[in-house]
């Protein structure tokens, strides 16, 4: 892998079926109320762009535009399956994307990015820093999922004392 190019993979069990999980995640714009490390997110009139601003433990904000990629991205069907696919421009540039599948009563997201790093100071630190910076996006990661987890949970406990099928 070249210095300036990154993969990340994560891989989170969330204690709700895989269409409520793809409602959740197809809304960037939403992710600044339940995830603390996405400062900003802001949906282009378009509806299938965006910005957001990004900052994990790391004392640096991310600014990138996100934009739907043309394809495979689709609310789960019958099978549970679901895909959301992006690209991302901005500080790092490249493609991500959510594959969700059920996984007992709830759903397994797994996560994958593959970027390059674009700025010039994130180009210099990225040979040096490497530890950090993907330590940084895991610290990231994990916080977002615990915050999906909890965001989820109180959903469903939100909707069990009204009497609402969950």
């Amino acid at each position: 892998m070249r210095p300036y190019h990154y993969r990340f993979r994560s891989r989170w069990l969330l204690p709700a079926e895989p269409r409520r999980v793809y409602a959740v995640l197809a809304r960037p714009e939403e992710y600044p109320r339940w995830w603390p490390q996405v400062r900003t997110a802001r949906a282009a009139p378009d509806g299938r762009s965006g910005s957001a601003r990004i900052r994990s433990v790391l004392p640096y904000d991310l600014r990138v535009t996100i934009r739907e990629l043309p394809g495979p991205s689709e609310a789960p069907g019958p099978d549970g399956v679901g895909l959301l696919r992006a690209a991302v421009d901005g500080d790092i540039r490249g493609e991500l994307g959510w594959r969700l599948s059920p996984w007992g009563a709830g759903t397994l997201a797994e996560f994958e990015q593959r970027v390059e790093v674009v700025t010039p100071l994130l180009r210099l630190l990225s040979l040096p820093g490497r530890p950090l910076l993907r330590l940084n996006h895991r610290l990231m990661m994990r916080a977002g999922q615990r915050a999906l987890r909890a965001l989820l949970t109180r959903a469903d406990e939100g909707s069990r004392g009204r009497g609402e099928a969950v």
